[in-house]
Order: structure tokens, then sequence, then C-alpha cells
């Protein structure tokens, strides 16, 4: 057993001292049913998000507008979304998370109502920015209820796992739900069907949340709040403009240099403002930095398998988009069964510092894997393979990090750190994805530029590997910073008397 484990006990015992205990819980005898309205107001924004590209040559059609403002429908989203994170984080910790979870709900209903009924691509758009702004309220709140609601560590780990294999599975249900919705029932039910998710959230949050008494909730700092909003929103936007514009264009890269530089002015602000709107506390931990790297690469790699896969589905092997989420079934699954089985089983055998970069490893294999296919490869032979072992990473690693982002956290910045975890997860992805299509889109002109153009259909498939070697690398580089900076002996919990017989020799070999 490592030396340091007294230690990281010590601090997770003092984190969860100000915990409420299950007696002075209001949350305790109805928990698990709190936890699925969670859930459903989770499942809804990451459905929202497949959906609606699914159903974007729809909507295109529909409304007649451009090329170019259809990249605005998912941006504006995106925009909202991932610079008002840090804002909604912080709401929940000064207003009440019941409260800021309920408005966001309320928020991202109406929006969805008044995109669904957009008459022009303007409407759809300036709705699209309030869906991702009420997102940011939600989310957040969402990640911080759970925090609080399960006062054993055990029991939050088991709910971690139901949130992330919930979250995992989203993207294949989304693809085959936005599938129908769009063929049989119209594009503008792809917006309404949120509305049926919020009513239920509402309800069962009415019933059975509650706004838990913080005594010394934070203040809003509004300097932290415009600069740290601003500096979001500049390196989401740049790396949005990139995709579309290209890395050397002016605007790509004065947004991109004015959000780094915004953000490193923020971090400094934090230091001195009163009331910070992102406590370096939160940050300062080794643990957490290791968990929020973690997702920030893992969900780079994650959603750029995501993107080519979804291309190789559709554009090479030509499936519907419900036949692609029925082809993306395999690794849902999979992120359910190792979600599940990790936060159960294997957190009592291993610790973080051997699941994360592990899963990691094996999530890299995959994606390697998926970089050997090719036009005529068979699904089973080689996509299934790679598709499973890509699920393992997801659910042991990812599903790991997004818990202990939140590990060892006071109740008053519980929201905070939900805020965090949430912008690695969005930050990751836009970066990621803007980074390795431009890789992709290079590759592919060179190999028609050494092969001729009667070579499309293989220049696209060479793109597609280089983009699965990407998404490899961003997984393997998770890995090697996680077990740097994890310390060991970190756990989820902890009991003194619970045998270890792994830890020591897995733990020696990593």
């Amino acid at each position: 057993m490592s030396t340091n484990e007294p230690a990281t006990s010590m601090r997770a015992d003092a984190a969860t001292a100000a915990r409420p205990t299950a007696s002075h819980d209001p949350h305790h005898g109805r928990r698990w049913l709190a936890l699925g309205v969670i859930l459903i107001a989770q499942m809804m924004l990451l459905l929202d998000a497949t959906i609606v590209n699914v159903a974007l040559p729809s909507v295109q059609a529909d409304l007649g507008f451009s090329d170019a403002a259809r990249g605005w429908v998912v941006t504006a989203y995106l925009l909202a979304f991932g610079s008002l994170l840090l804002l909604g984080g912080r709401l929940a910790d000064a207003f009440g998370r019941k409260s800021m979870f309920v408005t966001g709900l309320i928020g991202f209903a109406i929006a969805s109502a008044l995109a669904g009924a957009a008459p022009n691509i303007s409407t759809l758009i300036t709705a699209r920015a309030f869906q991702g702004g009420f997102a940011a309220i939600m989310a957040p709140a969402a990640l911080s209820l759970i925090t609080v609601i399960f006062t054993d560590l055990k029991e939050l780990n088991r709910a971690f796992a139901i949130f992330g294999a919930v979250a995992g599975s989203s993207s294949a249900v989304g693809l085959m739900l936005g599938g129908l919705l769009t063929d049989y029932a119209g594009w503008r039910w792809t917006m309404y069907v949120n509305i049926v998710f919020a009513v239920v959230g509402v309800i069962g949050s009415l019933a059975l949340l509650h706004n838990t008494a913080d005594g010394d909730r934070p203040k809003l700092s509004m300097p932290s709040t415009v600069l740290g909003s601003a500096a979001l929103f500049g390196l989401v936007f740049g790396a949005s403009r990139a995709e579309t514009a290209g890395w050397g264009s002016t605007i790509t890269l004065v947004s991109l240099i004015a959000g780094g530089v915004l953000l490193i002015g923020f971090l400094v602000l934090q230091r001195f403002d009163r009331n910070p709107l992102v406590p370096l506390r939160v940050l300062a931990d080794r643990n957490r930095g290791a968990a929020y790297l973690t997702l920030f690469l893992g969900q780079a790699g994650v959603f750029v398998l995501f993107l080519f896969l979804t291309y190789y589905f559709q554009g090479t092997l030509g499936y519907s988009p419900l036949m692609t989420g029925v082809a993306f079934l395999p690794m849902m699954l999979t992120i359910i069964v190792i979600a599940t089985l990790t936060q159960n089983v294997l957190v009592k055998h291993l610790t973080l510092r051997v699941i994360i970069p592990g899963g990691l490893l094996i999530g890299g294999t995959g994606a390697a894997l998926l970089a050997q296919t090719g036009i005529h490869s068979p699904y089973a032979a080689w996509v299934l393979p790679g598709l499973i072992l890509a699920g393992v990473g997801i659910g042991s690693a990812i599903v790991s990090a997004v818990a202990v982002g939140q590990l060892g956290i006071a109740p008053r910045d519980a929201g905070t750190a939900g805020a965090v975890n949430n912008v690695f997860q969005q930050l990751g992805p836009a970066l990621g994805i803007a980074v390795v299509s431009t890789v992709v889109a290079t590759a592919t002109s060179h190999y028609l530029g050494a092969h001729g153009s009667t070579a499309a259909l293989s220049a696209t498939m060479h793109g597609y590997s280089v983009g699965f070697w990407w998404a490899a690398g961003a997984f393997w580089a998770g890995a090697v910073l996680s077990v740097a900076l994890i310390r060991s002996g970190t756990r989820l919990h902890h009991e003194a008397d619970q045998p270890e017989p792994l830890d020591e020799f897995v733990g020696g070999i990593i």
C-alpha cells in the first residue's frame, strides 16, 4: 500500500466532513429518484446535440439558408454554452442548485419551442443561443446536485457510474431518435421533443429536489464573471472559426490569442478577487487537475471518433442515420457495462492512478484499431473490436474522471466544480475537432495530389485513418498526464479493513 494513502484518505475525510448526514439530508430517502430526474435533464442536453446534427440537412432544405449559416446553428449553441458555464456554476452555488436546475429546464424548454417554430434561420440561431445559455445554467447544477445528494461515497460512485453510462449512451440514442423524428415526424419535432423531457424534469424537480442550506453561499464578482466568460467565448469562437475559415485566418488567430490572454488574466484575478468566480482551491488539487486534463484530452478523442465514424458509416458505407445509431450501439452498451463494473467493483481493488491511465490506454488502442479500417473492411472483424475497446476506455477512464473532478470538493464550491468539469469537456471536443479536422483535410488533399482524382474514395478513407490516429494520440497523452499527476493511493472511497490484493501489483507496473 502506498505511503501517500493516509494523506489521501485524510483529505477525503476532511472534504466529506462538511457533507450533511443522512438524517439531516432532505434528499436521502428519495435520492435515487432524484438522480433519475437529474438524468432526464442530462439526457435531454446530450440528445439535443446529436439530434440537431442529424436534422440539419432537413432544416436547411426547409428554411432555405446557406451552408455558412448552417454552421451557426451549432456554433451559436456552443458559444453560449461554453462561455456561460462558469457563471452558471457559481449561480448554482450562490442561489441554490434546485432553483438554477429548474430555471435551466424551463428556459431550455421555451428556447426549444421557439427553435421548433422558427420561420427563418435568424430565429433558429437566436433560439439555439438561448438553449446554450440555459444549458450552461442547468449542466453544472446537475453535477453539483449529485455531489451533495449522495453523502455516502460508495453510493456517490454508483451514481456517477449511472450518470456516465447514460451520458455515454445518449449519442447513439440521439442518432436513432433524430433519424426517426426527422424521417417520420419532421425536423421541428427534434426541437419539440425537448419540451417533453423538460416538463418531466420540472415536475420531478419540484417534488424531489431541495435547495440545501449552505451557510456561506458565495457572492458574484462582476469583473471575474465578465473576464471569465469573455475568455471562454474567445477560445470556443476561435476553435469554431478554425474549422471553416482555417487556422491562419485573422479572426481565428485574434479570437484564440485574445481568449488565451484573457484566460491568463482571469486566473490571476481569481487570486485577488474577494469573490472569485472560480476559487483557485478548486483547480489547485493535483487529482482534480488530472481529471480535468483527462476530460479535455479524452473527450477530444471521443468526439473525433464519433465525428469520423459517423462520416465513415454514412458517407463510405451508406448507412442511414438510424443504422448509424445501431452501428454505435456496441460501444454504448460497453460503456454502460464497464462504467458500472468500474464504479462498483474495480474501485474496491484498484486506485485511480491505475484505472484512469489504464482505461485511456485501452481506449487509444481501440482508436488505433479503427485506424486500420478500409473501404471494404467487415464491420464485425475491424470496426466492432475498435468500438468495444474505445467503449472500455470511455466507461472506465472518462466516467471516473468526471467523478474525480468533483472529489473532495466543499459543498459551497460544488456548482463551480461542476462548471469547470463541463468547461473541460466542452473545450476538448471544440479544439480537438478543429485541429483534427484541419489535419484530416490536409492529409486527404496530399493523398489526392499523390494518387490523382480517381483515388477520391481512398483519399477520404486515408483522412479518416489519420483522424483515428489523432484520437488515439489524445487518449494516450491523457494516460501519460494522468499517471504523472494523480496521487498514488487515490481512491473514490476507502475502508481501512478493505483488502486490496491488486493495488501493489498493478500500481507497480504503472
